[in-house]
């Protein structure tokens, strides 16, 4: 909005703006169909001249690929049949675009994004991935790899209320409207809620924007759902980009967000949130992230995708600032940056999801590392997962009810056998359950385990009449404490993680 509450020239060019791109077709799918898979896969790695041979024959589509998506500077005749009814004059006023001696380029980056809710159009800040470019400190981030993560990670269960925190462009939050009946953005930055707000209207969505630091904007309000992608580079205390730099040393905006989010959850409500955590020696990441929860009122998932050494980790955020580790300037901030991390006996960051649930009892957090590859996204897990801690706390609650419950074999579970040469021929040295589809989990189980799954049917026995069984299978006339308390554990674990459900 203007000063007068008028929309701004940016925000009143999107409907007409919006036509364009839908009439030449500006969408994730038929730019996919233009390019092909291999030069599509260029574009990602920001290699131009394979883009730019295939976009000269992709007639006005073409031209808005080389326009938006390459940077190219292109004569305004083109410009102007690619974009109409949107005049070149108004793009410029707007700010979308910029003249260039007789040419016109762009002046904001414009790209569609399709995270499985059909084409969204995202307004950003140009970044360096086609042009050699220093951002500013302002710089509002768009369409990056942890944006379309945090995406891919995201619950999409129908809401009544979402918020977005530190929303930047808006990325996360139309994508929310796709699923929540209101949809709340907040971030500390001018720019970037001026970019959210038209990033909105672009794509037809009604989002109520705040501007302000942190919880500030939203204090005393609740949500049903928080996503979150924060400021949460590890660093020294200052603040060169504010997409990325909190002002906050080393983990502290991870910290900060973690720790008060619960307060913005309504009773059930879930958050769903990017962080990262320093690796000091003799410390375990799990406790330290842990710590940063209440004892009171949350079940929290915490899932380390990846562990950087320092070195390459400032190299990394380098670099997406659009400096090249070389230069003399680059060098500077390297030295102060990893002096920092030092002077903090930092051995390594951690990156990853933070996922939160509002219970109504004591705090349970499970963290675990889940760094192997796998192709699923993590936001229906996350939703499963709770429901499935949800129901281990009810058991937990009145064990007759664990003991008296039937249990079968997920279809996506295998049992794997490894063996390996020994003296007498193959020796069997590990056996495990492994988790065909979503985070693919493996549990290493012995024989008696494997029993025991064998057992589990539909119209099969109960669990306590199956370790009775077993117990017996094994010589006891009974089962003892220690036993049943081996199965107990078993049993949650594998339910826990999916690869068993109760039915």
């Amino acid at each position: 909005m203007t000063r007068d509450g008028s929309a701004s020239p940016l925000v009143a060019l999107c409907p007409d703006l919006r036509s364009a791109l839908t009439r030449v077709g500006y969408d994730a799918d038929t730019l996919l169909a233009l390019l092909g898979d291999e030069v599509h896969a260029a574009l990602g790695r920001s290699e131009p001249v394979p883009v730019r041979r295939a976009a000269r024959a992709g007639g006005e589509l073409g031209t808005l690929v080389r326009l938006l998506l390459l940077g190219d500077a292109l004569p305004e005749r083109e410009v102007a049949a690619a974009l109409a009814p949107v005049s070149v004059d108004r793009a410029v006023v707007a700010g979308l675009l910029e003249r260039d001696g007789d040419e016109v380029r762009a002046a904001l980056d414009l790209r569609p994004v399709d995270a499985g809710c059909g084409t969204r159009w995202i307004l950003s800040d140009l970044d360096d991935s086609m042009h050699r470019r220093v951002l500013s400190e302002d710089h509002v981030l768009g369409v990056g790899h942890a944006s379309l993560s945090l995406l891919r990670a995201t619950p999409t269960r129908a809401v009544g209320s979402v918020l977005d925190l530190g929303t930047g462009c808006g990325i996360q939050a139309v994508h929310a409207a796709s699923y929540a009946e209101q949809v709340t953005g907040t971030d500390v930055s001018a720019r970037a809620l001026w970019l959210a707000e038209a990033t909105a209207a672009l794509n037809g969505i009604e989002l109520a924007l705040h501007e302000g630091s942190w919880f500030e904007p939203v204090a005393g309000r609740r949500f049903d759902q928080v996503v979150a992608n924060p400021p949460f580079v590890v660093g020294p205390a200052r603040i060169e980009h504010t997409y990325r730099d909190s002002g906050l040393a080393l983990d502290g905006a991870s910290e900060l967000v973690i720790s008060g989010a619960p307060d913005l959850l309504a009773p059930g409500g879930t958050a769903a949130m990017l962080a990262a955590w320093v690796h000091v020696d003799g410390e375990d990441w799990r406790h330290r992230v842990s710590s940063w929860l209440p004892a009171h009122g949350v079940d929290a998932w915490v899932v380390q995708r990846d562990v950087a050494d320092p070195a390459l980790y400032v190299g990394t955020w380098l670099r997406d600032a659009g400096l090249d580790p070389r230069d003399r300037d680059a060098q500077e901030r390297a030295e102060q940056w990893l002096r920092a991390l030092s002077d903090a006996e930092v051995e390594g960051i951690g990156f990853g999801f933070v996922y939160l649930r509002a219970i109504d009892g004591p705090t349970e957090v499970l963290a675990e590392d889940l760094t192997h590859g796998f192709d699923d996204p993590l936001g229906a897990e996350a939703s499963a997962y709770f429901e499935r801690s949800a129901w281990l706390r009810e058991v937990a609650a009145d064990e007759s009810r664990l003991w008296s419950s039937r249990f079968v074999v997920d279809q996506a579970t295998a049992l794997e056998r490894v063996s390996l040469p020994g003296a007498e021929g193959w020796e069997q040295r590990v056996a495990r359950v492994h988790r065909g589809d979503g985070p693919r989990w493996q549990h290493e189980v012995d024989e008696t385990t494997i029993a025991l799954l064998a057992g589990m049917r539909a119209e099969g026995l109960p669990l306590y009449e199956l370790i009775e069984l077993l117990a017996i299978a094994h010589g006891n006339a009974g089962v003892t404490s220690e036993f049943a308390a081996e199965a107990r554990s078993v049993v949650a674990g594998l339910v826990r993680h999916g690869l068993i459900r109760p039915v």
